[in-house]
């Protein structure tokens, strides 16, 4: 296939052969080499097969392979001759980030900075397959799966200022646990409030710098040194399951003989397995932000236990990475309602969207861009720019570039810890097999692919954390 250099930052892939659109890739000459190594173009292009897709298929600057979609690839369907794919979610449905803000500084904590990362390790199981501390009835998991976030808030896990400060406001109201398999719920019941293992975290960081002063106090980001934590799971073995449940029903009805991929494995947006799938999927949307509402609470605690107070422990956002949403975008200068897939990508709307909480509407989204262990991450606002660009999205974190068989292969968990510590970083991690797989070597230069999401408008920088402690599972 040929890829045309556009810009300095953007690359395309024609419409030819049963392409409905174009594919566009955002990235540097470096990135846009890493991404040639594997499957990422030819998925790019895959994606621009599918039935009522809009304008382009879009390629995010961390992107890698993935199931069907690239990870990093968004694209935007018509709701009436479009489809919904489970691949272009992802399994772990609603991965995502939460951050909380601190008034405490660097020097405040550093005398127990072990201990509080100890506690947090007792406070939030962590691992794969590890239960959580709430055991669940399937009648309240229900209740859950329809209420997100706002369920575990009238449980007394944080404050209404949380939700208003969650992407859907922690509850995607499309949801429902009817189509729900009972495999999927008895993964769910035990799982609520874990971390999980791969490249899930929970780090107590610092801001390290700040880009933009003013939007950075906005978001309650005031000096360099100031104590962030930042949680990131997401719906765990109930996610996973309800999209390998689907994938399996989608491919009985519909035959996949008629994609480029298997993988592609799709319905129409408004069929009823399409409908099925999309209300399981705001059901799983919700469980995940539950599961971070409570990591979140438990957090606060352990500060206010270990370090006398929890005051100024404000949520500064929380946001969706693997999700599809039915959002208003402009396609060919008429506003239309279309089904955005957003697969490790993460949603980056500019000033004045009214799905922006208040506190941030005249600034823009936060977006939040994880980094890998022992490496920066990064705060961002969203753009007026990105809706023409990428459907309003961007990055959603540094990509990796190596299995984890081959990180295994080349690493050890307890050289890297020991890396950290001379860094001055505290890691607890629940195997070492875990810590070693997910070596930031693995992983591609978050700097890079965040300097490419500013350089494109997909997103602004607004300030630079690095982590001071980091738990793994």
């Amino acid at each position: 296939m040929e890829l045309i250099r556009v810009s300095d930052y953007i690359w395309e892939i024609s419409k030819t052969g049963e392409m409905k659109v174009p594919a566009r890739i955002y990235a540097s000459e470096k990135l846009i080499e890493l991404a040639k190594r594997d499957q990422t173009l030819q998925q790019a292009r895959n994606v621009a097969c599918l039935p009522g897709i809009q304008r382009m298929s879009y390629v995010m600057p961390d992107a890698h392979q993935g199931y069907g979609f690239p990870i990093g690839g968004v694209a935007a369907f018509d709701l009436d001759e479009g489809i919904i794919s489970p691949g272009g979610v992802g399994y772990d449905i609603n991965c995502g980030v939460r951050l909380l803000r601190t008034d405490f500084k660097e020097s405040d904590i550093t005398a127990k900075r072990k201990e509080l990362l100890a506690e947090i390790f007792k406070e939030v199981p962590a691992g794969v397959g590890k239960s959580g501390v709430t055991k669940l009835s399937r009648s309240v998991l229900k209740e859950i799966l329809v209420k997100g976030a706002e369920w575990a808030v009238e449980q007394g896990y944080g404050t209404v200022e949380d939700l208003e400060r969650t992407e859907e406001r922690g509850r995607m109201k499309d949801a429902t646990w009817e189509f729900i398999s009972e495999r999927a719920m008895e993964r769910g019941i035990p799982q609520l409030g874990t971390l999980g293992a791969g490249n899930h975290f929970l780090e107590i960081q610092k801001v390290d710098e700040i880009y933009d002063p003013e939007v950075a106090k906005v978001f309650g980001i005031e000096e360099k040194g100031q104590v962030l934590v930042m949680i990131h799971c997401g719906s765990r073995g109930l996610g996973h399951q309800i999209a390998t449940d689907f994938i399996e029903l989608m491919e009985h009805k519909f035959g996949y003989k008629h994609l480029p991929d298997r993988e592609l494995i799709n319905a129409p947006f408004k069929s009823d397995l399409g409908q099925q799938y999309y209300r399981s999927m705001c059901a799983a949307v919700n469980y995940a932000f539950a599961n971070r509402q409570m990591i979140a609470h438990w957090v606060r605690d352990v500060f206010a236990r270990v370090m006398g107070s929890a005051k100024g422990m404000h949520q500064i956002y929380d946001v969706c990475h693997n999700v599809a949403k039915v959002e208003k975008h402009i396609v060919n200068g008429k506003e239309k309602l279309l089904c955005i897939h957003r697969k490790g990508a993460t949603r980056s709307f500019g000033p004045g969207r009214p799905e922006i909480p208040a506190v941030y509407r005249a600034v823009g989204q936060p977006v939040l861009i994880p980094g890998s262990m022992g490496t920066a991450s990064y705060i961002l606002v969203g753009t007026k720019e990105a809706e023409e660009l990428s459907f309003s999205s961007t990055a959603h974190g540094a990509g990796r570039v190596m299995s984890r068989n081959e990180a295994l292969r080349r690493f050890r968990g307890e050289q890297i810890r020991d890396e950290l510590a001379r860094k001055g970083v505290e890691l607890k991690a629940t195997s070492w097999k875990g810590v070693a797989e997910e070596a930031s070597a693995a992983y591609k230069d978050v700097d890079e692919v965040v300097r490419v999401s500013h350089e494109t408008k997909l997103g602004k920088l607004v300030a630079r954390v690095v982590p001071i402690g980091v738990m793994k599972g």
